[in-house]
């Protein structure tokens, strides 16, 4: 019999499915996702705990209290009032958490331009600023691998592993992105489909222009340090 939750805990629960339900929005706001697609999810600080968006369910359906709460096995965990089934990318999602501890956030998207790179397995190379700035070089792709195990989960640490990279294209499927936390893993997202978009569009009018690796490591080192107000650095 497992004890009963704290105060805390209970707060920081409510607290991470507020999040994860409006954090769908902006990936819809950003054209990220369309009917019941892609997937946020977030650690649930101090608890062996995350948050997860329910399977199936239409976006404009989506509250804090229809997020699913689950162990970091990636089952839904008991007494947490959890009315429906976990995204079907669960397991995933709590093999990355399980395999980086500094990992705080989780998304899953199909965006069309990087969706389009990962159906020809082929990584975004950085060829502009932004990817220097956001990524640290280029995004990588993953392993194809079917969704319903933690397959999936495996071929995202193993892609990520000792990468600068927050964004990883899954060969054949799509973009998983991992933050600090899930407002950060979701900016990746965006970022992701924003720098596809653009080097794809690049690539139709000719060669594309590497950027120096040294360039590279000043420019990541600057937007993670030193850019906007109180930056807190890479996150790995």
């Amino acid at each position: 019999m497992t004890d009963a939750p704290t105060d805390e805990t209970k707060q920081a629960v409510a607290a991470a499915r507020e999040r994860v339900a409006a954090l769908h929005g902006e990936l819809v706001r950003y054209g990220l996702v369309i009917w019941t697609g892609g997937n946020v999810s977030q650690r649930v600080p101090g608890t062996d705990l995350f948050v997860i968006k329910p399977s199936g369910v239409a976006s404009d359906d989506l509250t804090p209290e229809n997020q699913v709460v689950c162990t970091l096995d990636g089952v839904p965990a008991d007494g947490w009032g959890n009315a429906h089934g976990p995204s079907s990318d669960t397991a995933a999602h709590a093999f990355v958490y399980r395999n980086m501890p500094e990992v705080g956030g989780v998304v899953h998207t199909h965006s069309t331009y990087a969706t389009a790179w990962a159906a020809r397995a082929e990584e975004i190379p950085c060829v502009i600023t932004a990817m220097a700035d956001e990524f640290g070089g280029p995004i990588p792709v993953g392993p194809f691998a079917i969704i319903g195990d933690d397959s999936i989960g495996r071929g995202i640490v193993d892609t990520l592993a000792g990468h600068r990279s927050r964004a990883v294209l899954m060969q054949n499927h799509g973009v998983f992105t991992i933050g600090k936390d899930a407002k950060d893993a979701v900016k990746a997202a965006v970022m992701c489909e924003d720098v596809a978009r653009t080097v794809h569009i690049a690539k139709q009018g000719g060669e594309l222009v590497p950027i120096a690796a040294d360039d590279v490591d000043r420019l990541f080192d600057r937007y993670q340090n030193v850019y906007g107000q109180n930056p807190e650095g890479a996150m790995r």
